[in-house]
């Protein structure tokens, strides 16, 4: 006889559990705790089976005999019904482990190991700010390039536009990453160039007055303050290479024979090896240095352990006890420091500048970046840029201090 809904409700429990029978093989099976299950038993292949489909009140009488027909469905068709649900259970998982923020995460944990704290921490928080709220929970397979822009122009739309470009950034980084590891197909970011506004251009703060530059070389030898941090703020006037890879130099990268800094391409924003020529100055400050951190890999190695490299706050904030707050110097701002005065009081020409600057520039033939390019004329003008910064620290030191002896290149 055909359960009703009050004979279900009114099952109780007794010393051993028992079955209430429905019909076409559907039953309740009531257990000594209370508890009742909808259980359906079915032959596939001459094989006895039985298919869960929940607990009774959550799934009615009536939620449990249309599971059981869409079940006879499916072996009417001469399909195990069994197979469907682990399929659709397996479905489920991957759907949950290949939604964007979980494969974000992975992303994260095996790609941002070797980034600053402070870097680390920013990409995370934008994550759970802007992009995980609404793309989150979704496959990322099924991230179309509209729905990847609708979200940035939610973060465009309260004027953060930088911010956007930079999630935008992110976004195609963790996408490439999915697609690398055969859980999604493309990045939909790469459809999106030109779809943001474009953002406001900053220029990092920097001195080029030669007289101010003076002042702060003075300043700069009389910081007070670790070693580390010490030598890098001195070696950055005179080396001008991007903060992040003077924070991460290494001593296998100093060749004092060749008198030169070989930095790896992988450690490059150009994607290209880097030579930077070591003036005399350079060289006294690594060798004196060599003396504390000389057994270790970084030259500049982290207060909190060898193993990492200085914050990428140690110079900045080296210069703002100076005095040199960020809208008047910045550690990215001994470079356009370089570059204005060598091209403009030294003379030097713009294309050995530019390429000790390493910018991806072509020559008038298209030839790409080459890292021995000019290196004797740039060797000889990297040793000209210390002696002239020496020159205005003299001057600011003593009024008598006169500058001579830098006449323009030829």
């Amino acid at each position: 006889m055909a359960l009703t809904d009050s004979k279900v409700r009114q099952a109780k429990p007794t010393e051993k559990t028992y079955r209430l029978a429905d019909e076409k093989g559907l039953y309740l099976e009531v257990h000594t705790n209370g508890s009742r299950y909808w259980r359906h038993k079915y032959r596939f292949n001459q094989k006895e089976k039985r298919m869960a489909y929940g607990v009774y009140p959550d799934v009615s009488l009536k939620d449990a005999r249309d599971k059981r027909d869409n079940t006879r469905k499916l072996l009417a068709d001469g399909v195990d019904p069994s197979l469907v649900k682990k399929a659709q259970q397996v479905s489920l998982s991957e759907a949950h482990t290949n939604n964007f923020e979980a494969i974000a995460r992975e992303w994260f944990a095996t790609k941002m190991q070797d980034k600053s704290d402070s870097h680390k921490d920013r990409t995370l928080r934008a994550l759970k700010r802007d992009l995980f709220p609404h793309l989150g929970a979704l496959p990322i397979g099924d991230i179309t390039p509209p729905m990847l822009l609708a979200v940035l122009r939610k973060i465009e739309s309260r004027g953060a536009v930088e911010t956007a470009h930079r999630a935008k950034q992110t976004a195609g980084q963790i996408f490439r990453f999915a697609v690398s590891s055969g859980r999604a197909e493309r990045d939909p970011s790469s459809d999106l160039t030109g779809a943001l506004k474009p953002p406001k251009k900053k220029h990092l703060a920097s001195i080029t007055d030669p007289k101010e530059v003076g002042n702060l070389m003075l300043a700069i030898e009389g910081f007070q303050g670790t070693a580390t941090v010490m030598a890098a703020l001195k070696l950055s006037p005179i080396l001008f290479s991007r903060p992040g890879e003077l924070r991460h130099m290494e001593w296998d990268e100093i060749n004092f024979e060749s008198e030169q800094w070989e930095i790896p391409a992988e450690k490059m924003k150009i994607g290209q090896p880097h030579i930077v020529p070591l003036p005399k100055q350079a060289i006294a400050i690594l060798k004196d240095h060599q003396l504390l951190t000389g057994r270790g890999k970084y030259v500049f190695p982290s207060a909190r352990g060898a193993s990492r490299p200085l914050s990428d706050n140690g110079v900045r904030t080296a210069l703002r006890t100076l005095g040199y707050d960020n809208d008047t110097m910045t550690p990215h701002g001994f470079r356009a420091t370089a570059r204005t005065l060598l091209d403009e009081v030294l003379g030097f020409r713009i294309e050995w500048i530019e390429q000790q600057l390493a910018h991806t520039v072509r020559d008038p033939q298209g030839r790409a970046y080459n890292r021995t390019k000019h290196l004797p004329q740039r060797k000889d003008m990297m040793q000209k840029w210390a002696d002239y910064l020496d020159n205005l620290k003299a001057q600011a030191a003593s009024s008598n201090v006169v500058i001579g002896g830098f006449t323009k290149a030829q």
